[in-house]
């Protein structure tokens, strides 16, 4: 069974998506065992305590070090970022070579890398006038949304 962590930094919708999968039997090798948060105000953290899931917060203060300790202490061997607002630096990278994936609210290459996350990516998204956006999920490395890309689902903007 493949341990699996997910960062968060704020509500945790994704969060509770995985976690609605993980139930419905999604995951058969895969389960979610750890759930990392930036913000200790993050309602993920409830969702997760709410699935009977291990939560942890970690400052922002030596962070790369604390994350990638953390992760390795408890077996973690995927991490699924999920919401997460912050951009991980070398070593946690390097600690988990493509296994490491985001989902990133747009279309790569559209509205992504360095200052686009969150709802910035959407407002950008709907000033540039787009009709069409999405979600992508793609690999983790050095560059901010430059990793693979692995699956991307497109939507309709629709008027208002």
């Amino acid at each position: 069974m493949i341990k699996i962590a997910v960062l968060v930094s704020g509500g945790g919708t994704n969060l509770q998506a995985l976690i609605d999968a993980q139930k419905a039997g999604a995951f058969p090798n895969g389960e979610i065992v750890l759930v990392m948060a930036s913000n200790q105000k993050a309602y993920a953290l409830e969702r997760a305590k709410n699935a009977g899931i291990e939560s942890v917060v970690v400052s922002r203060k030596s962070y790369d070090r604390v994350v990638v300790e953390t992760l390795q202490s408890r077996g973690i061997e995927l991490v699924v970022l999920a919401g997460f607002l912050s951009i991980l630096g070398k070593p946690v990278i390097d600690a988990y070579p493509g296994r490491i994936l985001n989902i990133h609210p747009s279309l790569i290459p559209s509205f992504c890398g360095a200052g686009f996350y969150g709802l910035r990516v959407h407002q950008a998204a709907l000033e540039y006038g787009v009709k069409v956006t999405g979600a992508t999920v793609h690999f983790v490395n050095a560059i901010p949304d430059g990793g693979e890309i692995l699956l991307q689902k497109a939507v309709a903007v629709c008027p208002g």
